[in-house]
């Protein structure tokens, strides 16, 4: 990840959170348990404020977090109760240990070559038939916006991304508001895949 989206993070760990992890994200979050066992393995990949490792604590999945920013790992793990390790998308390595991995606007902050690398591990790290969740922000910019850097993704964007990576079949693709209050004009991108057998 880009030194000054996470320089960014860490000077803003606070207001970031406070920004949303009260936000009611239950209907993306129901839409992914649907497809995972009771107790299900997940990992929270990019936890940000650590809102959605929290609910899906709550519902009685074995959850771990990561965050690439040292200070939003301090926050999640004083927000959730659960220990978040320091980790930058680059350096994860699993294989086959995750029944679903959520990437919840994170990877959106990886150029496109590093995105196309991470995403084969996440396809390594999920267990046969495992479920991945991602949105991005919709769109093909790719760069510095705000103090950190986006790869926005659109359909035409996502399908050449699986197409690279390979071993995903598609469950749903659909595109969402913003839920954050005054950012209802911000289009996402959400997808929810399963790996091949």
């Amino acid at each position: 990840m880009n030194n000054e989206t996470l320089k960014y993070y860490d000077n803003n760990a606070e207001s970031f959170s406070s920004s949303t992890f009260s936000v009611d994200f239950q209907e993306v979050q129901e839409k992914f348990i649907k497809y995972l066992s009771p107790g299900a393995k997940i990992l929270d990949f990019g936890c940000g404020s650590g809102r959605d490792t929290k609910y899906f604590f709550s519902k009685g999945f074995d959850i771990e977090a990561v965050d690439g920013s040292p200070e939003l790992c301090r926050v999640a793990s004083k927000n959730t109760g659960i220990e978040v390790k320091q980790m930058l998308f680059q350096e994860f390595s699993a294989r086959e240990e995750y029944d679903g991995i959520w990437a919840c606007a994170s990877i959106l902050h990886l150029p496109m070559e590093e995105l196309k690398a991470v995403f084969h591990k996440l396809y390594e790290a999920l267990k046969s038939e495992g479920i991945l969740y991602a949105s991005f922000k919709y769109g093909d910019f790719e760069g510095l916006r705000n103090g950190r850097y986006f790869t926005d993704i659109n359909e035409e964007r996502l399908q050449s991304l699986l197409q690279e990576v390979r071993g995903f079949t598609v469950i749903e693709i659909w595109i969402s508001e913003d839920v954050r209050i005054g950012r209802e004009n911000e289009k996402w991108l959400n997808c929810i895949v399963k790996k091949a057998l």
